[in-house]
C-alpha cells in the first residue's frame, strides 16, 4: 500500500485560523488545528494585523499535524482561504505598514457612495465590477485610508487581501484567484482582469497588485525553505494561489462547473451569506457578482449581523442561544453593526411590537427571525441573478444547504426552514472553507479540478436532508412590513 498522502487547507477567517489536515485520495479530515485572532476596534472600526494571522496559520498547522500523528513527509500541497474583502498594505520589504481594516470596517461608507457616485451609479458598476461599492468592500477602504491616513497609503508600495498576503508567505510569490480579486472593486467580472480606468481613479497601479491566477487551484509556486521551517512542513511542497472563504466554501461543497450549479447555499456564521455556483455572470445591483475559484460566478448577498448578533441579544436577555421560542408580534432586526444588505452602514438595531405578555424568549426569537429574514429575502434575487425563476416549482423545490456556524444551532435550523419553507441539507462534511481551501490544494498538487476533487470526496459525506416544513407567511410578511415601513433615520442609517 503506497504511503498516505495529505493536503492542508487553510481558513483564515475574521476570529481565528482553521488547518485542516486532509487525505488527499478520500477527503478524510484527520485533523484540525486551531489558533485564535485579535480584533480591534471600536464604532465601526475592525481591524487586526496582519502578522497575527501569519502566526496563527503556524500555529494551527503546527496543532492539525501533531493532531494527525502524520509524519510533515506527508504533505504535499497547501492552500489558504481568507475573509475577503480586507485591505493589507505592504512596505517595499513586504512588511504590514499598519493593521488590515477588516470586510466589517464600515467607516469608509462615505467613500463608497462618493465612488458609486463618481462612476455614474449603481448599474455602472454591475456592468464593470459586478457589484456595487459598499463599506465592506476593498476599494472603498483604500480610499478611506488615502483620505484619513495619508502617510501610511502615500508609504504603500502593494496592496494585498488577506489570502493573498499569506500565500505570498507561504510560495514568495503575489498571487490572487479571481474570486477573491472580484470582491475588491477594481477587479472587472467583464474582463476577467484588473479594470485600469477604476484603479486610475483610485490611485492604484498594476505593480501593486498581485497576479491573478487562473483559478485557486492553480499552483503558484512552492513552499519557501524560510516557510517550511516556520511551519515545519517540507519545502517545496505545492502552494495553491487560494481564494476568499465564501469561494471555498463553494468548492468545499462541490459547487461549480464540475458540480452543482445554481443551487442556494445559506451561510450563517458571523456574516449571513446566500450564494450560488452560476455560469450565468449576475448582473443585479443587489448582490455582489462574484467570480467563483474554479471559473464559474459566485452571486452572493452578505450580511453583517447573523450568528454573533443573536448572541448578543441571547447575552443581553441572560439566556442561552437556544432558550428561543418563536418571536410573536415582536420584530427585532438586529442590525448590531450597521447593516451592508441591505446598504445601511451605520444602522442599529431595531425592535417593535412589544406587548405585556412578550417573553424574553420570544425576544431572542425575534432576532433569529430578523437575521434569517435579512438573509433569505435576497434568495429570490440570487436566483433571478442565475437566470431562474423563484416562482417555477422545480427551482422552489431545490434545497437550501445550510452550512457555517449557525447550521448546527436547533433554533436556527429550524428557523431558516420555517421562514423559507424549503427542504433543507445539512452537509456531514465539516470545515467546509477548509475543506474547499484542501481541494485547491490537492488540485495544485496534481489532483484535477477542485470542484471535481471536493464532489469526489463528498460522496462519503454523510448530509443531514430535512423535509420542507409548511412557509410561516405571516410572521415573514410581519418582519417585511416593519422593515419596508422603518425609514433610515429610525434604523439610524
Amino acid at each position: 500500500m503506497p504511503p498516505r498522502t495529505v493536503v492542508i487547507g487553510v481558513d483564515s477567517s475574521t476570529q481565528s485560523t482553521k488547518a485542516a489536515v486532509t487525505d488527499t485520495e478520500t477527503g478524510e479530515l484527520l485533523a484540525v488545528g486551531r489558533a485564535p485572532h485579535v480584533v480591534t476596534g471600536e464604532g465601526g472600526a475592525r481591524e487586526t494585523d496582519p502578522e497575527v494571522w501569519w502566526l496563527a496559520l503556524c500555529d494551527a498547522v503546527a496543532a492539525g499535524l501533531k493532531e494527525s500523528g502524520l509524519s510533515p513527509s506527508s504533505v504535499v500541497g497547501i492552500a489558504v482561504a481568507g475573509q475577503q474583502h480586507g485591505l493589507v498594505t505592504l512596505d517595499r520589504a513586504g512588511r504590514p505598514l499598519r493593521p488590515a481594516l477588516l470586510w466589517n470596517d464600515t467607516r469608509s461608507a462615505p467613500q463608497a457612495a462618493a465612488l458609486v457616485a463618481e462612476l455614474g451609479g449603481p448599474e455602472a458598476w454591475t456592468a464593470r465590477t459586478g457589484t456595487v461599492p459598499v463599506a465592506s468592500m476593498t476599494a472603498t477602504k483604500w480610499r478611506w485610508l488615502r483620505e484619513n491616513d495619508p502617510s501610511n497609503a502615500e508609504a504603500t508600495a502593494s496592496v494585498r487581501l488577506p489570502h493573498d498576503f499569506l500565500t505570498e508567505r507561504l510560495a514568495g510569490v503575489a498571487a490572487t484567484d479571481p474570486g477573491d480579486a472580484s470582491g475588491t472593486c477594481w477587479y472587472s467580472t467583464a474582463t476577467g482582469a484588473y479594470d485600469p480606468d477604476l484603479l486610475e481613479r483610485l490611485g492604484l497601479s498594476v505593480s501593486m497588485l498581485p497576479e491573478v491566477a487562473a483559478t485557486g487551484g492553480t499552483r503558484i509556486g512552492s513552499l519557501t525553505d524560510s516557510a517550511a521551517e516556520a511551519l515545519g512542513l517540507p519545502a517545496g511542497i505545492a502552494v495553491a494561489a487560494g481564494t476568499g472563504d465564501n469561494m471555498s466554501a463553494a468548492v468545499g461543497l462541490g459547487l461549480g462547473g464540475a458540480g452543482l450549479l445554481d443551487h442556494p447555499v445559506l451561510s450563517l456564521g458571523t456574516s449571513g451569506t446566500v450564494f450560488a455556483a452560476s455560469r450565468t455572470r449576475p448582473a443585479s445591483t443587489a448582490l455582489s457578482g462574484f467570480a467563483g475559484a474554479d471559473g464559474t460566478y459566485l452571486p452572493l448577498a452578505c450580511t453583517l449581523n447573523c450568528t454573533l448578533a443573536v448572541d448578543k441579544v441571547a447575552s443581553l436577555l441572560g439566556l442561552h442561544r437556544d432558550d428561543a421560542t418563536p418571536g410573536g408580534e415582536a420584530v427585532l432586526l438586529p442590525y448590531l453593526d450597521g447593516e451592508r444588505t441591505p446598504d445601511l452602514p451605520t444602522s442599529s438595531g431595531l425592535l417593535t411590537g412589544l406587548r405585556h405578555d412578550t417573553t424574553p424568549q420570544q425576544l431572542l426569537g425575534a432576532a433569529y427571525e430578523g437575521a434569517a429574514f435579512t438573509v433569505l429575502r435576497a434568495l429570490d434575487e440570487l436566483l433571478l441573478a442565475c437566470g431562474l425563476d423563484p416562482a417555477d416549482p422545480e427551482v422552489a423545490g431545490r434545497p437550501l444547504r445550510l452550512i457555517g456556524g449557525g447550521a448546527q444551532g436547533r433554533t436556527w435550523v429550524e428557523t431558516v426552514r420555517r421562514l423559507s419553507g424549503r427542504p433543507l441539507i445539512v452537509p456531514g462534511s465539516g470545515e467546509l472553507v477548509a475543506l474547499g481551501a484542501a481541494a485547491l490544494a490537492a488540485s495544485a498538487a496534481g489532483g484535477g479540478d477542485p470542484v471535481a476533487v471536493a464532489a469526489r470526496w463528498n460522496e462519503k459525506s454523510e448530509d443531514a436532508e430535512l423535509p420542507a416544513s409548511e412557509r410561516d407567511t405571516e410572521t415573514w410578511e410581519r418582519i417585511g412590513s416593519v422593515r419596508d415601513r422603518a425609514s433610515e433615520p429610525l434604523l439610524g442609517g
